[in-house]
């Protein structure tokens, strides 16, 4: 077929409006498919918020009494615990971000994706990633309605603003994480195993139940190591400071002292180290 400038021009245009447009339709048409999921099965969603509000109810009121030091919300325990659990409702709905994708792919659904002529292939995982992320912000939400039944206190609206923020940066290297167990782990089994072995130990193992100087130095050690510690203490300062900068300090290492740029630095490295292994995985999938 004969083109003319003008028209080869014409074509390139439309098949790149056609290409960009295309792949925004895969995102969208695979995204609404986890949500008709959802709708048929509600139990994710509902699952999702029982849990951290039954711990939330529980753990406040077994330890408001607690001789722990706690003085910047005068002994309130159920007002120091809120964070910990908004971050905690946060990790596990983007740790188990991956059992649908693990589910479609032991069914035999992924291989049909896999093989469907998608733009890109990355529309899959892309569509996973953004369902998650707003699945775990309406149980957040939901949650947040709730603690404030329980007593506790909304902070400003630029502080709001930025706790949300920190919640998606760990959402993100989360869910990463999570998609690429779902591509290397052979079956669901192996997946629910992992999460069961790393969902609790890791909100133990951070500031969401106690102070970092009311731990032992080992524990403290593994608790500066955790990316969930570094989202739960900018957002319960955001909280109960009602003045704040990026400069204001959390928590104290051995050799530095954290501030909220910091905090928000490593969950960048966090979110960064889960890409780099991510886009290493998939050059020995989708090939």
């Amino acid at each position: 077929m004969n083109f003319t400038l003008r028209n080869l021009r014409v074509f390139l245009v439309e098949k790149t409006n056609f290409t960009s447009s295309f792949s925004i339709q895969e995102i969208f048409v695979l995204t609404k498919r986890l949500f008709i999921q959802l709708k048929r099965r509600p139990i994710t969603l509902v699952s999702g918020i029982l849990q951290p509000l039954l711990w939330l109810v529980l753990f406040g009121a077994l330890f408001q009494k607690a001789p722990i030091s706690i003085s910047t919300f005068e002994n309130n325990y159920i007002q120091f615990f809120y964070p910990g659990i908004l971050v905690f409702t946060a990790f596990a709905g983007a740790l188990n971000s991956s059992l649908p994708l693990i589910f479609d792919r032991e069914f035999g659904f992924l291989n049909r994706l896999l093989v469907a002529p998608l733009e890109s292939r990355f529309s899959i995982l892309f569509s996973s990633a953004f369902f998650i992320s707003v699945l775990s912000f309406i149980q957040v939400f939901v949650i947040m309605i709730f603690g404030i039944f329980l007593g506790t206190q909304l902070p400003s609206l630029e502080s709001l603003i930025f706790s949300f923020l920190f919640l998606l940066l760990l959402i993100i290297g989360t869910t990463t994480f999570s998609i690429l167990l779902a591509l290397i782990l052979p079956t669901h089994i192996e997946l629910i195993a992992i999460i069961f072995i790393v969902n609790l130990p890791l909100l133990f193992a951070s500031t969401a139940l106690a102070p970092l100087d009311f731990m032992p130095s080992w524990l403290q050690i593994i608790s500066c190591l955790n990316p969930l510690t570094y989202t739960i203490e900018p957002i319960r300062f955001l909280y109960s400071n009602t003045d704040w900068v990026f400069s204001s300090p959390l928590f104290e290492l051995p050799f530095l002292s954290i501030n909220i740029w910091q905090s928000f630095l490593v969950l960048i490295i966090f979110d960064l180290l889960g890409f780099l292994l991510f886009k290493k995985i998939l050059k020995f999938i989708f090939v």
